[in-house]
């Protein structure tokens, strides 16, 4: 059977490269997001740091997991001119223990593309705006770390 895309798995392949010496992640997050959602047009706020600059932004959203990317993403732009091209193409949130209703974890899987590539991400937590948030940033740290160096 032919498949139709090759949607690589950037949640195992940076857990590799995360176990290897010498690798540095290419941003951290300062703290971590803060989020205000009034139902109608959430607002995301991050702080990245990288090695010789630190960034707070802003950004709205049509959802909470819109806002958070849209922060990222325009936080991350200015130093990593490669996140412009990204888009997330798929989104997928799964409950993990039914039967714990609204304290269950939940595991968030996000599908990227930057128009010639494509990868995944899956994340969990309690939380389901933190797990979308890990997700995102693992997505776009793959981008910047793997894909920005071919």
């Amino acid at each position: 059977m032919n498949r139709l895309f090759n949607i690589r798995n950037a949640t195992k392949e940076l857990n590799i490269l995360r176990s290897l010496e010498g690798y540095k992640r290419p941003f951290e997050i300062v703290g971590t997001y803060r989020l205000i959602n009034d139902g109608i047009r959430p607002e995301a706020t991050v702080i990245i740091k990288t090695d010789d600059n630190e960034t707070h932004e802003a950004s709205t959203g049509v959802g909470p997991v819109d806002a958070l990317a849209n922060v990222l993403k325009k936080s991350l732009s200015s130093i990593f001119p490669v996140i412009q091209r990204i888009k997330l193409v798929d989104f997928s949130a799964r409950v993990n223990d039914a039967k714990s209703g609204t304290s269950s974890s939940v595991e968030v899987s996000i599908i990227f593309t930057d128009g010639k590539n494509i990868w995944s991400v899956n994340e969990t937590a309690e939380n389901i705006n933190m797990a979308s948030f890990m997700a995102l940033i693992d997505g776009f740290e793959y981008a910047i770390s793997v894909l920005n160096q071919r």
